[in-house]
This record gives C-alpha cells, sequence and structure tokens, in this order.
C-alpha cells in the first residue's frame, strides 16, 4: 500500500516538474491558444480561435467538408482554393449556413490552380499579408482520373494526375508553410491522401490515384521532419470510399462499384463526408499538438480485414 502510495506521489510530482519545463522551453502549449470564451463554450484545445486557413479543392467534396469543420470550429476565416472561376451551389449554401451559426468563421472563395506554382505561391502569400497571419493548409485538391488497366495508361494520363495529386498537394503546403515560415504561427498543414497510398484498391484499377496517393503520405512524413523545427506540424489524413461528387460519379458510370466498395468495409457502407469533419478539425487544432508525420485512416474498417 506505501508503496503504491509512493509511486502516485512520485508521477504526480513528475508530471508537475515535465508540465514547468514545457513552460520553461518555450514550447508551445495547446492552452496558449485558447480563450476565455471559447473555454467557456466547452472547446477547449479544440478551438481554432482567429485561425487563418487555406483548403484547396474547397468548392466542394471533401475540401468543402473540410470548410465547414474548420469555420465551425471558429476560425476567423478560411479561405477555399478551386479551380472554377466562381463556387457552385453547395458552396452559397455552405456559406449562407454558417452565417447564421454564432461564433462560426467567415469562408471565402478564390480562384486558383493548385497545378501554377508561382500564382499559388501569390495567392497564399496575398491572403496571409492581408490577414497577418497562416494557421491552417489542407490540401484536398485532387481527380481520380481514368480508370483502366496499367498496361494501357499514357503519359498524358499519369501526367494529368500527377499534375494534380502530386505537384498540387506539394505547391499547396509549401506555399502556407512559407507563410506560417514568415509569420512565425505554429502552424498545422494536412494533407488529403487515401487508403489507395497504403493497399492496392480491389477490382479498381486507377494506378496513378493509388501512386499519387502513397506520394503524399510520404511527401507528409518528409516534410513534417524538416518543419517540425518552424514549429509547422505535417499529417496525411487517409479516407476510404467517402460519398463524394468524386465517387458518385463513379458509381454513375459503374454501379457495380457501390457494391464492391461497401462489401469491403466491416460497417458495409460508404462513409459520408461530415464523418471526417472531427478528425479534420483534431488535425488542425492544438488538441493535437503532439502529432506530426503521421498518417491518420479514416475507413470504415476497409483496412482492417
Amino acid at each position: 500500500m506505501l508503496k503504491s502510495i509512493t509511486s502516485c506521489s512520485s508521477l504526480a510530482i513528475l508530471r508537475r516538474s515535465h508540465v514547468s519545463s514545457i513552460y520553461r522551453s518555450g514550447v508551445r502549449l495547446a492552452s496558449l491558444h485558447s480563450t476565455p470564451a471559447i473555454k467557456r463554450e466547452g472547446l477547449g484545445d479544440f478551438a481554432l480561435t482567429d485561425r487563418v486557413a487555406i483548403v484547396t479543392g474547397g468548392n466542394r467534396g471533401l475540401g468543402l467538408e473540410a470548410a465547414l469543420a474548420l469555420s465551425t470550429a471558429g476560425s476567423r476565416v478560411v479561405y477555399c482554393l478551386d479551380l472554377p472561376e466562381k463556387p457552385g451551389e453547395d458552396w452559397n449554401v455552405a456559406r449562407q449556413n454558417l452565417a447564421k451559426l454564432e461564433g462560426a468563421g467567415r469562408l471565402e472563395y478564390v480562384t486558383n490552380d493548385v497545378r501554377d506554382q508561382k500564382k499559388l505561391l501569390q495567392t497564399v502569400e496575398e491572403i496571409a499579408t492581408k490577414e497577418g497571419r497562416m494557421d491552417i493548409c489542407v490540401a484536398a485538391a485532387g481527380i481520380a482520373g481514368a480508370a483502366r488497366p496499367c498496361l494501357e495508361y499514357t503519359e498524358e494520363e499519369l501526367e494529368e494526375v500527377y499534375a494534380v495529386n502530386l505537384k498540387g498537394v506539394f505547391f499547396s503546403a509549401q506555399a502556407a508553410a512559407r507563410q506560417m515560415h514568415r509569420f512565425q504561427t505554429p502552424g498545422s498543414i494536412i494533407l488529403l491522401g487515401s487508403i489507395a497510398g497504403s493497399i492496392a484498391l480491389k477490382h479498381t484499377p486507377v494506378l496513378p490515384y493509388n501512386t499519387s496517393k502513397a506520394a503524399v503520405i510520404q511527401m507528409a512524413r518528409v516534410m513534417a521532419c524538416e518543419l517540425a523545427q518552424n514549429n509547422i506540424r505535417v499529417n496525411s489524413l487517409s479516407p476510404g470510399y467517402i460519398e463524394t461528387p468524386m465517387t458518385t460519379a463513379i458509381i454513375s458510370a459503374r454501379p457495380e462499384y457501390q457494391a464492391i466498395w461497401s462489401e469491403q468495409s466491416v460497417m458495409n457502407r460508404l462513409g459520408k463526408p461530415h464523418e471526417l469533419r472531427g478528425i479534420i478539425t483534431w488535425l488542425a487544432s492544438d488538441a493535437s499538438s503532439f502529432c506530426t508525420g503521421s498518417n491518420i485512416v479514416v475507413d470504415g474498417g476497409y483496412t482492417a480485414w
């Protein structure tokens, strides 16, 4: 009994001294970003109070879901970067709904092509200059490309996918990281990968997509190692099959994929876009302050077999 009490006392002392040493060494704690108002609302370290974020591919699909997650967690503003000159109906509806939600940040739309490195660097710099900071980047722009046997892919088809899914993701992360470093703000960069980057998708011949997502997962690890000294965290998020406009279009053309993709999940269904909001908020916030270089899988158990 005495040994147990002594152990508990020692543990308590260790915890107190550890916390004190963290404060003394100047390492950023989650509480440094918290505010009394947000604490009263119960968000705690998940709050994104006054953060400035960019989301590429933010016009629809998982990009728009990410933007909604960041906005509802209290971000000052989320800039959605995407290719169309004007945002679509889904984005406009989302913005209108956010405007009615107390405490949510504003949503802005900017036309941009993630394949154009110079233009993207300029755009993100302008955003950071206007807002005076850059805190979060979600690189969600991506395409599936053509589905065909690997022996039939052309160079043009490979380049099309890699330009968006590989170069575009890197250019997005690079542009945000430069501004985080410029303003000396602790940052979180989330690269949208896929379970296709870790496994081969059954009965789904999309080699360029698979290889591009594998590269994204490795990209996050390498960037995390390089940028940690700048207090910038980089992680990849690998969803399973989610009901997005991209997957819906594929199922419309090949209805059999609905059953193929669902049956591989232990939950026997595709995921809903909103089911990623929680993990995105966690990765973007101080609640995940010790998480970097990780690949987070959210796939309904698809890869658990």
